[in-house]
């Protein structure tokens, strides 16, 4: 495993991309973003805006633009940004979440008292949770499936009220520098090419599930894109075109404006050392922990990367966070994910265990996985 020389990204992520100074793509668009005609991306953006609300008049339609959102930081922002800086009238889609939180609802709710339509779609919940068992049994995902609606949402509401544009927020490409797997444009009908999505394809989520059909997962299907082109649907990454965006500037915006977090928990049982993330399901933060013995970092180095880009913390401040935090989940969560996957707490570590990198991960006289590498140094296995 290797890290970046600027941050903590490791290249164990799927579809980073390092260069030759081993410096991941984030690092070095975060370095370009001062050289970026932000006006002139302005212009684009107010261009795209205006062509939405002629086409809204046009087709006779409510709303200028589609928008998913959870309620939390970056949709809040998101919403508000195309309200009151675009002039735009828009339609919010969300997704909930199985068993969505406490401060989720919240939060959803907060987003439509802000002043917006809101379409909230329920999955079939047994279903949802027949899907992710599978993911998390087959990928060691929990929330594979849930991703899919989470993005398909906006673009089928996008679809069938013929509404001109989606607004995403950001491409991972560039924030977490993703580049090579998926573009490094505006253009958020790259979402496709997302590793988790892998195309998008709901047939691939019922795959040897017999009772289950196609209609049966509808809101997991991304509507042809093509199809969405030629009906004239621009899909757009707001953050490609705002220079403020960013999950700090996010948060504290939203915070401002009402938003809660999740300031009555540990930290150490969150396994980050932000609030406002994961806000509206406890299982993101079982997954992180998956994720983190699967590649060698979970959330906290995510936060970490943002800071160091974008000089809130020193690497070797940000080394002591990650060490800290990352991977860590409180039992509260895995108790609470093994009883809606429906399986003991001996079987949920049994597959885990099999998603487990030995090349990174052994375990402890106690039978507990530690790491073997130190963040933020370069590690081989035969060292």
């Amino acid at each position: 495993m290797r890290y970046c020389r600027k941050c903590l990204q490791p290249d164990t992520r799927p579809g980073i991309l390092f260069d030759d100074g081993q410096v991941c793509f984030a690092c070095r668009y975060e370095e370009s973003k001062e050289k970026i005609n932000w006006i002139e991306r302005g212009r684009e953006l107010r261009q795209i805006a205006s062509n939405a609300k002629e086409e809204r008049k046009k087709r006779g339609i409510a709303y200028d633009c589609v928008i998913g959102v959870s309620g939390g930081k970056d949709s809040t922002f998101q919403a508000m940004y195309a309200k009151e800086k675009l002039g735009l009238h828009p339609l919010l889609v969300n997704c909930l979440p199985d068993e969505i939180t406490e401060i989720g609802r919240k939060n959803l709710d907060n987003l439509s008292h802000l002043g917006f339509d809101i379409i909230s779609i329920q999955n079939n919940p047994n279903i949802a949770k027949q899907l992710a068992r599978k993911s998390f049994l087959e990928k060691g995902n929990i929330v594979m499936a849930s991703e899919y609606c989470l993005w398909a949402s906006a673009y089928i509401m996008a679809d069938k009220f013929n509404i001109p544009l989606i607004i995403q927020g950001e491409n991972a490409a560039l924030t977490l520098g993703t580049a090579a797997i998926q573009e490094t444009t505006g253009n958020a009908y790259s979402v496709v090419q997302l590793d988790t999505l892998k195309g998008a394809n709901a047939n691939d989520l019922i795959a040897n599930e017999g009772n289950l059909k196609i209609e049966d997962v509808y809101f997991y299907q991304i509507p042809n894109i093509q199809s969405m082109k030629e009906k004239g649907i621009q899909a757009i990454f707001l953050q490609y075109y705002v220079k403020e965006w960013s999950q700090v500037y996010n948060a504290d915006f939203s915070i401002a404006r009402g938003l809660l977090g999740r300031t009555e928990e540990s930290l150490y049982s969150i396994g980050r050392y932000r609030r406002y993330t994961a806000l509206d399901s406890d299982l993101q933060i079982v997954n992180q922990m998956i994720k983190y013995l699967k590649f060698g970092f979970g959330y906290a180095t995510d936060e970490a990367c943002y800071d160091i880009r974008e000089g809130r913390l020193s690497r070797e401040e940000a080394i002591w966070n990650v060490t800290e935090y990352d991977g860590k989940c409180g039992e509260e969560y895995i108790d609470r994910a093994c009883e809606y996957l429906s399986i003991p707490k001996k079987e949920f570590w049994a597959v885990v265990d099999k998603y487990v990198n030995k090349k990174l991960f052994e375990k402890d006289k106690n039978g507990k996985w530690m790491r073997k590498f130190v963040v933020g140094t370069d590690f081989e296995e035969d060292l």
